[in-house]
């Protein structure tokens, strides 16, 4: 980015703004220990100093996870909760008597009750649900459906996710936090690129139209692909129209 402290001080203005439309006092967003859940944080605390609550979810989740989240929440002194929703994971998908064991289908379901539980905690305190997709998963597709896509606002979606690393930078994000992995926490040893199939470098040149040349064609087949097969996830449900 050419000038990161514009940019910066530019969402968080953008964040204000929405938030004073609707009405509200504050911020409450998931904390799961990775760049861009980092990146919102700094963010709102930076919006909201007083009012940005982070919501630790472990859910089968890896400890270093949380370990994660709380150095950022000491780092940004911001205020933070813990829900387990292990044992909620496991009641509902025992309950809901599986005959085939799709591991997506049910890895989906964490996202989902994660983001019941922001917006318990954003109706109970007069907030906003922030999201952290960036640009680079929105443009394949690389979430969940009325899951961590199930937000109010989304400040860093028009950043692909080297220029969240910049911003991370930036705002100071522990370097163990920026140089890990990034992984949706789905599953053990789950990461996004190996899911995906690329790295994020060819992803991010391809939506920047840079070295497009240096990517693979196979590759640039694949993004396409995912960018197709994932538009309704960018769009509102369809509605009938009456003629």
């Amino acid at each position: 980015m050419n000038n990161i402290e514009k940019t910066c001080n530019d969402i968080v203005n953008w964040i204000k703004e929405k938030v004073n439309e609707a009405g509200c006092k504050g911020l409450v967003f998931g904390l799961s220990g990775g760049i861009d859940s980092a990146v919102i944080a700094g963010l709102s605390k930076k919006a909201f100093p007083k009012d940005s609550l982070g919501v630790i979810m472990p859910c089968h989740s890896n400890p270093e996870d949380e370990e994660h989240a709380r150095l950022v929440a000491k780092s940004l002194d911001i205020n933070i909760i813990k829900v387990d929703l292990t044992n909620t994971f496991d009641v509902y998908t025992s309950e809901l008597g599986f005959i085939e064991n799709n591991r997506l289908a049910t890895s989906n379901i964490k996202p989902r009750l994660r983001m019941t539980t922001l917006y318990y905690y954003a109706q109970l305190n007069n907030y906003l649900v922030v999201g952290s997709s960036n640009k680079s998963e929105i443009t394949i597709g690389y979430f969940t459906k009325h899951g961590d896509s199930g937000v109010d606002i989304l400040p860093i979606a028009d950043l692909v996710k080297e220029e969240v690393k910049e911003l991370a930078k930036y705002l100071q994000i522990d370097e163990a936090i920026i140089s890990k992995p990034p992984s949706a926490g789905l599953w053990e040893n789950q990461t996004d690129e190996d899911e995906m199939g690329f790295g994020y470098e060819e992803l991010d040149s391809y939506i920047k139209g840079k070295n497009v040349d240096d990517i693979s064609k196979e590759t640039r087949y694949k993004i396409e692909k995912m960018n197709k097969i994932s538009e309704h996830k960018r769009k509102f449900p369809p509605i009938f129209i009456q003629s």
